[in-house]
């Protein structure tokens, strides 16, 4: 008798079954880049559609501010990409262009940083979908000393209003671009 996964029927059901679970976690992140705000270090790219001139790639500097042609200097800290389109829209449109079409997408996110007992502490590039679990990866792993269930997150996150704020995670905990993540040592 053939395996059930060569059954055309039973392989769609698991197909389907297996787009059921990821979806949360998908529709997780897609929320998460849309509702992302722009900060400090954050690199973004702002295309306008037939006006290469005022094509540009920038980084947020230290004050969440970008140089932007005809413009001047933007600041866009605590806005998302969306956001940020439709204000170089509403700046461009009827000085400058008659119907500007632009598109802002973020090109490398503000890193992350790990700290604590790990083997390689540091800051790290973010990419979307990152877990505790996978930044302590990257950092080089715990150390004999790390506990592996006591691990704080402090978060510069400027569309929240707050200062920073430690909270406590688990290895499944999503960061956030900037967040640090702090792995305590365990006493026993």
């Amino acid at each position: 008798e053939p395996p059930l996964s060569a059954n055309p029927n039973i392989r769609d059901l698991l197909c389907a079954l297996w787009l059921l679970l990821a979806l949360p976690a998908l529709a997780q992140d897609i929320e998460a880049i849309s509702s992302y705000t722009l900060n400090t270090g954050d690199h973004v790219q702002v295309t306008v559609f037939e006006e290469p001139d005022l094509s540009v790639s920038a980084v947020l500097d230290d004050t969440g501010a970008i140089s932007y042609p005809l413009l001047g200097e933007l600041r866009v800290r605590g806005l998302t990409a969306r956001e940020l389109e439709t204000k170089i829209t509403e700046g461009l449109r009827g000085r400058f262009l008659i119907n500007p079409r632009v598109n802002v997408s973020i090109k490398e996110y503000r890193p992350y940083f790990v700290r604590g007992e790990v083997g390689s502490p540091g800051s790290f590039p973010f990419k979307p979908g990152l877990t505790v679990e996978k930044a302590v990866s990257m950092a080089g792993g715990f150390t004999s000393r790390a506990s592996k269930s006591k691990f704080y997150i402090t978060s510069d996150d400027s569309s929240a209003g707050e200062e920073q704020a430690r909270r406590s995670a688990t290895l499944g905990t999503r960061i956030r671009p900037g967040d640090v993540i702090e792995i305590e040592q365990s006493f026993f």
